[in-house]
């Protein structure tokens, strides 16, 4: 059996002041045109299709077009909500729409209903589990909320109530943080790592299908990040983006191909003086329609750089210097990004700098779990 896994749409996004959406049309034809030439049994869309979840219109277009095709073309999708999703406006409908192959997941109630496959190798049972909370696990299973620690918890008695048949394959399609995955900047980092859930909770399943990371990567060779089709911060310039062609056999053999996909822009970094970076013997090289964050190196900072550098670049989405003093500045922040830490280590590196001395783990356990409630309060 083919399947496609995707995930991590994100449409609607906004990366810098730069709308997205072109970029989105142009990447989901092209995903479109790959599964014209794949000619898969199944597709697998593992989460966070919208970017928030309160969408603009144009992003609602575009997946109805993109669905559209997909049912046009009878090919079984699966589609589960996300983190940035609402579950209640992605499941609207879906059982209207499940005459045509399109499966949304539903709203999360403990139900998981599994889909069944069928090839020459027997059935094949999809199941769709939308991103989970322990706190919405506790709700749904009350008699169990003891148990229900951590996120890992939580999977492990979502999963537990489930009566998989483990003589057929199946297949877990979700939208979690999997502990041992390597994040982007463009994904949301919260809880101080609390969100992170043990690969072992899988053991069962034939391939876990994952969203929310958005670099392609292989926790497990059967439980595997597909990657967002497009690169949304600078921390991923260096990953090429693809789409995930995973082939079932006979239970207990799974093969693997990774089709590139080419963005109608592409992100780059370019790096030097002013003078440098403006001449024509520079650029003539690059495809100036292209994203770019340009890092200055001049010691005095360039009057009106910014909108001089959009004449040449016109999608320069940040610009940045690296000298002297800016060095100096890190140098003073010891090199400290917020935006690169969790909740739980703003916190910690905040009370290790005023109190001189590190915090104990019974306190830091105390305010992971306070964070862990903020955080529920504003998702």
């Amino acid at each position: 059996m083919k399947l496609i896994h995707l995930s991590d749409f994100h449409l609607g996004k906004i990366v810098n002041g730069f709308s997205m959406l072109e970029d989105q049309k142009y990447i989901l034809k092209q995903i479109i045109g790959i599964i014209d030439e794949e000619k898969p049994d199944a597709v697998l869309i593992a989460g966070d299709i919208y970017d928030r979840s309160v969408p603009p219109a144009e992003a609602v277009l575009l997946l109805d077009s993109f669905i559209n095709q997909l049912a046009k073309r009878r090919r079984e999708t699966f589609l589960i909500s996300g983190n940035h999703d609402s579950p209640e406006r992605n499941a609207f409908a879906s059982r209207l729409i499940e005459q045509s192959g399109i499966h949304f997941s539903p709203v999360f109630d403990g139900k998981l209903d599994p889909y069944i496959l069928n090839d020459e190798y027997g059935e094949v049972a999809v199941y769709m589990l939308p991103f989970i909370k322990p706190v919405v696990v506790s709700a749904v299973y009350p008699d169990e909320k003891e148990k229900i620690k951590s996120y890992t918890d939580a999977m492990a008695v979502v999963l537990d109530h489930l009566e998989l048949d483990k003589r057929r394959r199946n297949i877990l399609i979700t939208h979690q943080f999997i502990t041992g995955a390597i994040r982007s900047d463009s994904e949301e980092k919260s809880l101080g790592g609390a969100d992170n859930i043990d690969v072992e909770v899988f053991k069962d399943f034939d391939y876990v299908a994952l969203g929310h990371i958005h670099r392609p990567q292989k926790i497990t060779e059967t439980v595997r990040y597909c990657g967002s089709p497009l690169k949304y911060s600078f921390s991923e310039i260096k990953y090429d983006k693809s789409v995930l062609v995973v082939a079932l056999k006979e239970k207990g053999e799974c093969h693997f191909r990774k089709i590139p996909l080419n963005p109608l822009h592409e992100m780059r970094e370019i790096r030097g003086t002013f003078n440098q970076l403006v001449d024509k013997s520079y650029y003539d090289t690059l495809n100036r329609e292209d994203y770019y964050r340009v890092i200055l190196t001049d010691e005095n900072d360039i009057l009106d750089a910014l909108p001089k550098f959009r004449v040449i670049y016109p999608n320069v989405m940040g610009l940045e210097y690296d000298n002297a003093r800016t060095r100096a500045s890190s140098d003073v922040l010891n090199n400290i990004k917020i935006d690169d830490l969790s909740p739980m280590e703003i916190f910690k590196t905040f009370y290790e700098k005023q109190n001189g001395r590190k915090i104990e783990e019974v306190p830091k356990k105390h305010i992971a779990e306070l964070i862990e409630k903020i955080w529920e309060g504003r998702q």
